[in-house]
């Protein structure tokens, strides 16, 4: 796997646009506004995860629909899958001190 989804990850706006397309493909306008970036800042975004694999372009008529594709997501989770161990312990420890709050 190349780095290059690493680092396109690593940029705040491109996590929310993936956070958004998640949910469902929009248009570079929804986009656009539920970011608060300009159009063009968005546009640019929107380059460097179609050029990283991470979203696709569909267009139809004069509209583009950008949607995410699972797979580079999913590479990156296989990669991640042997350091889980580093939070096993926490999570678990968090789940006990919400059971004994819920018992007080």
């Amino acid at each position: 796997m190349s780095s290059e989804p690493f680092g396109v990850l690593a940029d705040p706006a491109r996590r929310r646009i993936l956070d958004l397309l998640r949910v469902r493909p929009r248009l570079v306008g929804e986009l656009t506004e539920a970011i608060g970036l300009s159009q063009p800042g968005t546009s640019k975004h929107l380059r460097v995860l179609r050029e990283a694999g991470l979203v696709t372009v569909r267009p139809e008529a004069q509209r583009r629909w950008y949607e995410l594709r699972a797979e580079p997501l999913a590479e990156i989770d296989a990669w991640l899958t042997p350091y889980r161990w580093m939070w096993a312990d926490r999570f678990d420890a968090l789940e006990r001190h919400l059971d004994a709050m819920d018992d007080e």
